[in-house]
């Protein structure tokens, strides 16, 4: 039995809440969602007692010795991390706010929390920095609001801002309109090399659109920086860069190569298990959800380089490839389900061949939402276990850094 904690008891002391909602099969329709400010949750059975908030979180099961340095603590589901020049980190959490990293000390830089609908997986996602952040100071970021309540209406739209001194300053909406739902909504957001901004797009739970070209939804997205369709897109005058996308949560480009690579989640509940991905992206392609998943194949559609096999699950999350130490060139990754670190480790000829993939901190943390690199090879990554499938600890949410030698203490062989 999970325990699910309600904001009074994030404070501490002995307060006295409804708990122990036994989980069983999710049951979304949204016609009858009931929201909260945190989770949602549709249950056949609900049994309630009632305990102090000491009992909430799994602080019972302890290592005997710290692992990683903990930089922020006590958030609510961090969901996208990025540095800025000036060594700040920006970074969203779900619910609604930009909060900024420096020195060591977390604190609200843009707070959204009255405008995103935080519905199952919806809320505020993904953040980047423009690359010529120093000069213009913008961030960009995307997040799921509710266009109407009654009934709900969800909605996935991207908007800059801009850092004034340290003070966010609204610039402009890039894009709105993309159909959200309670899962598989607005998705990591990346820069590439020719200054292009990418946006990654859920299917939002209906698998079809993810080949509909008349619908953003299951895609990658290209734009300029102010919001434009790029003259040399693949498709003419249309945003979509790559289609046939599930539930993409990672983009990165590969240096060296200049190549864009994707994380995602395969298929799951009634749809079937594992087969989470990792994905060359290549202008224009097909990458076949849901005609096909896993190394299965069919004409004009492009099979994963790689992915977690027929009885495993990552749900993987963010990614980046690690510039120095040990693991440089290595494409490093989250998951959630499966609650480590990954890394793909690629061929020393070829780069577009991974070779293996290898996993560490399995269960360490639980939950792991995301990871950035700061100096010298360090990763830092994002604990989600207050996301409400998580067992967090009274201090979860938080941000955790680790330097590559002592992750590679903590390797666990994949099954």
């Amino acid at each position: 039995m999970t325990h699910y904690p309600t904001l009074p008891c994030r404070s501490g002391g002995m307060l006295f809440c409804i708990i122990n909602i036994t989980r069983m099969k999710n049951n979304f329709m949204l016609n009858t969602m009931k929201t909260s400010r945190r989770w949602l949750i549709s249950v056949f059975a609900i049994s309630i007692t009632l305990v102090s908030c000491d009992e909430w979180f799994d602080d019972d099961e302890k290592h005997d010795k710290p692992v990683g340095r903990t930089i922020a603590d006590h958030l609510d589901t961090p969901w996208e991390m990025e540095f800025a020049p000036d060594g700040r980190m920006f970074f969203t959490q779900r619910p609604g706010v930009v909060s900024v990293l420096v020195n060591g000390n977390a604190k609200p830089w843009l707070k959204l929390d009255s405008v995103v609908e935080e519905v199952g997986e919806s809320g505020l996602l993904g953040i980047t920095l423009d690359p010529e952040f120093d000069d213009n100071g913008y961030v960009y970021i995307g997040y799921t609001y509710a266009a109407s309540k009654g009934p709900l209406h969800l909605v996935n739209k991207l908007v800059r801002y801009k850092d004034n001194n340290g003070t966010p300053v609204f610039d402009r909406v890039l894009m709105d309109g993309i159909e959200g739902n309670y899962i598989h909504n607005s998705g990591p957001l990346e820069f590439g090399p020719d200054g292009t901004l990418y946006w990654a797009i859920g299917e939002r739970y209906i698998p079809e659109l993810a080949q509909d070209m008349t619908s953003l939804n299951g895609k990658i997205l290209r734009m300029t920086r102010d919001g434009a369709v790029p003259d040399d897109n693949p498709f003419a005058g249309s945003y979509i860069f790559s289609l046939g996308h599930r539930n993409p949560q990672g983009l990165a480009f590969q240096p060296g190569t200049n190549a864009l690579w994707s994380t995602e989640h395969g298929p799951s509940e009634e749809q079937g298990c594992c087969r989470d991905e990792i994905n060359l992206i290549m202008a224009g392609h097909n990458y076949g959800w849901p005609v096909i998943r896993g190394s299965e194949q069919h004409a004009g559609m492009e099979t994963p380089v790689y992915h977690s096999g027929d009885t495993t699950t990552w749900a993987p999350t963010g990614g980046i490839f690690v510039t120095a130490g040990e693991w440089e060139g290595s494409l490093v990754f989250t998951g959630l389900r499966g609650e480590a670190l990954y890394r793909a480790v690629f061929n020393d000829t070829d780069p577009s061949q991974i070779e293996t993939v290898e996993r560490y901190l399995h269960k360490t943390f639980g939950r792991l939402r995301n990871v950035v690199e700061g100096d010298n090879g360090k990763l830092y990554l994002a604990v989600s276990n207050q996301d409400g499938r998580g067992d967090p600890l009274s201090k979860d949410d938080r941000i955790v850094v680790m330097s590559q030698e002592e992750i590679m203490k903590h390797e666990s062989p994949l099954p």
